[in-house]
C-alpha cells in the first residue's frame, strides 16, 4: 500500500506541473503596442504618429547605445505598423494577434495551446523580418505583376522600389526613413513596390539587385540605382532627378503669350499654374509627366515681380494655388481650378477631363484611338466628324469656320477632329477615293473595330465654310443621331503615321546615351555584378580583334619571304648576285603594288607637281616586255610599299622614244663615258633603256637610276648602276667596250630586275648617287634642253 500511494501521489504532482507548465506557455510573450507607445485605446492616428515620431528619436540604435535599446527600436516600429492601419488595429483589439499571417479566429483550445508552447518571440534573436512589415504588404511585387502592371505604368509615373530580405540587419534602421518617404510621395503619384529576395529572386535578378537593402527608381521601362544616404530628403530628390528636364516651363510676363499661343504646333492644351514657390513642385512634375503626350505644363511663379502682368491678366488669387487651361481661345481659359491644398485626384480629373482640344488635329494612332473610340454598344456611339484639309493660307479661313461649327456644337455623342492631307496622305486617300474629291471636305465617320474598319459618309458639295455649309453639316448630323444607317461606306483605314516621332538617328542617340550614362555610374559605384556581362563582352572583342591583327601579320610576313632559286639558275657570286629582297621597316598596308603609268596626262602630278620629300619610282619598259618587267618589278618593290613617300610608275618607252635620251643629255654625268664612244658606230648611240629603274624627286630635279642585270656575256656597262659607279676601273671599262657589241639576244628578260631589291634599299638609305637637271624634260619633247 505505501509504495502504490507514493507513486498515486507522484502522478498528481505530476500532473499539477504539467497544467502549471501549460498554463504558462499558453500566452506568448508579446508585447502591448498601446502600453510600448504609451497610448490609449482611443487615440488618433495623429496622436499616435506623433508619439512613434518622438519614441524613434530617442530609441533608434544609432543615438541611444543601451543594451535594451535594439529591442524597444524593434518594438515602437512593429506597434506603429499596428495601430497606424486601421484594418489591422481593429484585429488586434478584437483577437489581440499582431501577426497578420496569423488567421483571426480563434483556434480550438487544445490546438492553441500545442501552438503556444512552441512559440518563439523574434526579438529573442534580434533577426527583425522586414519583408513582413504591414506597410509593405500591399506594395510586395511578384514578377508577373512587376512584367504586366508596374513595367507599362513606369511610362506614365516613376517608381520607387526597395530590395529587403527576411534576416537584413540594415534594413530595419531604414525602415522609419522609408515609411516617412511612402507616406509623402505615396499621395503625389509616386509608385511604390517592395521586392523580397528571397522569395522573388528571379525579378531581383531581373531589376540587377543583388543586395539588401537597395533602393531604385523605375521610369520609361530603365532601372535607375540610388547609391546616397538614405535620407527622406535624398529619397525625394532622387525621384524628381529620375524625371525628364523641362517638363513644366517656367513662364514669366515676356513668354507666356509665346507659351499660349503654341498650342497649334504642338497640338496641346496648355496648363498654367500659379503658385509661391521658386522651386516647381513635384506633385507639378508628376502630373505633368502622367499627361505629358496630351498636355503642355506651364509654371508662374507669383513671388516674383516679372509675373506680376500675367497674374492681373487673369486676375489670379495669389494665396491660394490655381491651374488655368487653355484650349484653342488663348484670351480665355476653358477651364479652372484653384484650392489651397492641390490634390492629385483633383488635378487629374481636371487635366483628364480637358487633354483634347475642341477640334484637335490626328497626329497619330493612339490619339485617333482615343479621340474616335470603337463602338461598342448601341447606347455608346460615337461619331467622329473629320475635316480633311491643307495646311497653306487658302485654308485658314475654312479651317476657322470648322472651329467656329464645332464651339457651338459640343454634343458628347460627337467628337470634331481635323487632319493634314499631306500628313496623313494614306488616310486621307482611302476616305476620298470612292467620291473621288479633293480637300477640303468633312467626312463622318464610325469606328467599327480596333483593326481599321469604319463606317463613313462625306457631307456632300465639301466644305468651304459659308453658313450653307454649316447648315448641311448640322442637318446631316441631326440624320446620323436618328439613323445610324445613315453611314452607307464602309473601309479599312491605314494606321496612322505618327507626326512627332523623332528620327531614327535621334532615338539612337538617345538610346546611346542612356547607355553610356549607366555604364558610367556602375562604373562610378562599383556595381561590378552587373558590369561582368559588359566588361566581359568588351575584353572578348578586343582579344579577337587583337589576335586577328596578330594572325594576319604574321601571315603577311611569311608571304614577304623570297622564294627559292631555282635549280637551273647559275651561281652567283657575293658582288653580283641578284634576287636577294630586303624587307622594310615598315609593313605594307596593302596586299598589292599600285603602279600607274606615266602618260601626257599624269605626267605633272607623278613628277614636275609632286609633294616635297616624295619620290617617284618609275620602271622603263616596252610593249614586248611590259607584263614580265611589271611582275618582277611588282614583287621587288612590294616590301617598300608601306612607305607614304614613295609611289611607283611606269614609262612605255614605244611611246615616248625620246624622253629617256632627253633625260640622259641633261644629267650628262648619270651616263658612263666608256659605254658611249662617239667613233663607234651610230647604231650603239641608240641605247635600249628596258628594265632601267628610275627615282624621281620632282619638287628637287634629282634622279637615281638603276641598270638592269643580264646573264650570260653580256655588256658591262648596261648592267651599271648607281651603285657601281664608285667601284669600276679602267680594265673594267674596256672589257665593256669589247662586250658591248655582243647580240642581245642572250638576254633573260625576267632577271633584269634581280638587283633591285639591293639598290631600293640604298635608296631608302640615300646612299645613291644623285643626278641633277635643269628641267624635267616633256614627254612631247623631242630635241633635249640644253
Amino acid at each position: 500500500m505505501g509504495g502504490w500511494s507514493m507513486f498515486v501521489t507522484c502522478c498528481v504532482w505530476a500532473i499539477l506541473l504539467l497544467a502549471l507548465f501549460e498554463d504558462s506557455l499558453a500566452s506568448p510573450p508579446e508585447f502591448d503596442p498601446y502600453k510600448v507607445l504609451g497610448v490609449s485605446k482611443h487615440a488618433s492616428q495623429a496622436e499616435i504618429k506623433k508619439v512613434y515620431k518622438n519614441l524613434v528619436r530617442e530609441w533608434h540604435p544609432d543615438k541611444n547605445k543601451s543594451p535594451g535599446a535594439e529591442d524597444m527600436f524593434i518594438k515602437i516600429t512593429k506597434s506603429y505598423e499596428i495601430l497606424s492601419n486601421e484594418e489591422r488595429r481593429s484585429n488586434y483589439d478584437r483577437f489581440g494577434q499582431m501577426d497578420e499571417n496569423q488567421n483571426f479566429a480563434r483556434a480550438p483550445q487544445g490546438f492553441r495551446h500545442f501552438h503556444d508552447s512552441f512559440y518563439f518571440d523574434e526579438s529573442f534573436f534580434h533577426f527583425p523580418r522586414t519583408s513582413g512589415d504591414f506597410t509593405d504588404s500591399k506594395h510586395h511585387l511578384h514578377y508577373n505583376q512587376y512584367i504586366s502592371e508596374v513595367l507599362p505604368d513606369s511610362f506614365k509615373r516613376p517608381y520607387l522600389i526597395k530590395i529587403t530580405s527576411e534576416w537584413c540587419f540594415t534594413c530595419i534602421h531604414i525602415e522609419p526613413v522609408w515609411k516617412d518617404t511612402v507616406l509623402e510621395l505615396e499621395p503625389l503619384g509616386v509608385g511604390i513596390g517592395v521586392v523580397d529576395i528571397g522569395y522573388e529572386r528571379q525579378l531581383a535578378n531581373h531589376l540587377g539587385a543583388h543586395r539588401t537593402p537597395s533602393i531604385l527608381g523605375l521610369i520609361n521601362g530603365k532601372v535607375t540605382f540610388f547609391h546616397y544616404a538614405v535620407v527622406r530628403e535624398h529619397l525625394r530628390q532622387f525621384v524628381e532627378s529620375l524625371l525628364p528636364q523641362k517638363l513644366v516651363e517656367k513662364v514669366t510676363d515676356n513668354s507666356y503669350l509665346e507659351f499660349l499661343n503654341s498650342w497649334h504646333e504642338e497640338n496641346k492644351p496648355r496648363v498654367l499654374m500659379f503658385d509661391v514657390a521658386s522651386n516647381i513642385p513635384l506633385l507639378y512634375k508628376l502630373t505633368a509627366f502622367a499627361f505629358k503626350d496630351y498636355v503642355q505644363f506651364g509654371y508662374v511663379d507669383m513671388g516674383l515681380t516679372e509675373t506680376s502682368k500675367v497674374v492681373q491678366r487673369f486676375n489670379i488669387n495669389t494665396y491660394a494655388p490655381t491651374m488655368l487651361l487653355f484650349k484653342e481661345n488663348t484670351d480665355k481659359p476653358a477651364d479652372v481650378i484653384q484650392a489651397r491644398g492641390m490634390k492629385k485626384q483633383i488635378i487629374d480629373e481636371f487635366v483628364s477631363n480637358n487633354r483634347f482640344l475642341l477640334v484637335p488635329r490626328l497626329v497619330n494612332q493612339k490619339f485617333f484611338d482615343e479621340l474616335c473610340p470603337v463602338k461598342q454598344f448601341h447606347r455608346r456611339r460615337k461619331y467622329c466628324v473629320l475635316l480633311v484639309t491643307g495646311e497653306g493660307e487658302q485654308f485658314v479661313s475654312v479651317n476657322e469656320a470648322f472651329f467656329d461649327f464645332a464651339s457651338s456644337n459640343t454634343k458628347e455623342v460627337v467628337r470634331f477632329a481635323y487632319v493634314y492631307q499631306r500628313q496623313q496622305q494614306p488616310l486621307c486617300d482611302t476616305l476620298l477615293k470612292k467620291e473621288d474629291t479633293t480637300p477640303p471636305q468633312v467626312i463622318l465617320l464610325e469606328r467599327r473595330s480596333a483593326t481599321g474598319r469604319v463606317l463613313y459618309r462625306t457631307v456632300m458639295d465639301g466644305w468651304n465654310g459659308s453658313d450653307d455649309d454649316k447648315h448641311r453639316l448640322h442637318e446631316q448630323l441631326e440624320i446620323l443621331q436618328r439613323d445610324p444607317s445613315y453611314l452607307t461606306h464602309d473601309a479599312m483605314l491605314p494606321e496612322l503615321n505618327n507626326e512627332f516621332a523623332s528620327m531614327f538617328l535621334i532615338q539612337w542617340i538617345n538610346a546611346a546615351y542612356d547607355y553610356l550614362a549607366q555604364f558610367y555610374f556602375d562604373l562610378l559605384y562599383s556595381n561590378w555584378r552587373e558590369m561582368m556581362p559588359v566588361l566581359s563582352l568588351i575584353f572578348s572583342a578586343l582579344f579577337i580583334l587583337f589576335g586577328t591583327v596578330i594572325i594576319q601579320a604574321f601571315s603577311d610576313a611569311g608571304e614577304d619571304k623570297p622564294a627559292k632559286q631555282k635549280a637551273t639558275d647559275p651561281p652567283k657570286t657575293a658582288e653580283s648576285s641578284p634576287g636577294q629582297e630586303s624587307t622594310s621597316s615598315r609593313p605594307p598596308k596593302k596586299n598589292f603594288v599600285e603602279v600607274t603609268e606615266l602618260t601626257d596626262i599624269t605626267y605633272m602630278s607623278n613628277l614636275v607637281r609632286l609633294k616635297p620629300g616624295h619620290i617617284n619610282v618609275v620602271l622603263i619598259l616596252t610593249d614586248a616586255s611590259k607584263q614580265v618587267l611589271l611582275r618582277k618589278f611588282a614583287k621587288e618593290v612590294y616590301s617598300f610599299s608601306g612607305s607614304q613617300t614613295l609611289h611607283y610608275s611606269f614609262l612605255n618607252v614605244d611611246k615616248h622614244s625620246q624622253w629617256m635620251d632627253s633625260l640622259m643629255e641633261s644629267a650628262p654625268d648619270a651616263r658612263p663615258s666608256d659605254c658611249l664612244d662617239e667613233e663607234e658606230d651610230t647604231t650603239f648611240n641608240k641605247s635600249d633603256y628596258t628594265g632601267h629603274v628610275l627615282a624621281l624627286n620632282g619638287h628637287k630635279k634629282y634622279f637615281c637610276i638603276f641598270r638592269p642585270v643580264f646573264t650570260g656575256e653580256e655588256a658591262e656597262c648596261s648592267r651599271w648602276s648607281d651603285e657601281d659607279a664608285g667601284t669600276a676601273g679602267p680594265s673594267r671599262a674596256s672589257r665593256s667596250r669589247s662586250s658591248s657589241r655582243q647580240k642581245a639576244t642572250t638576254l633573260e628578260i625576267h632577271h633584269k630586275l634581280d638587283r633591285l631589291g639591293l639598290w631600293m634599299e640604298r635608296l631608302m638609305e640615300g646612299t645613291l648617287p644623285r643626278h641633277y637637271v635643269p628641267a624635267w624634260p616633256s614627254l612631247d619633247t623631242i630635241t633635249p634642253q640644253k
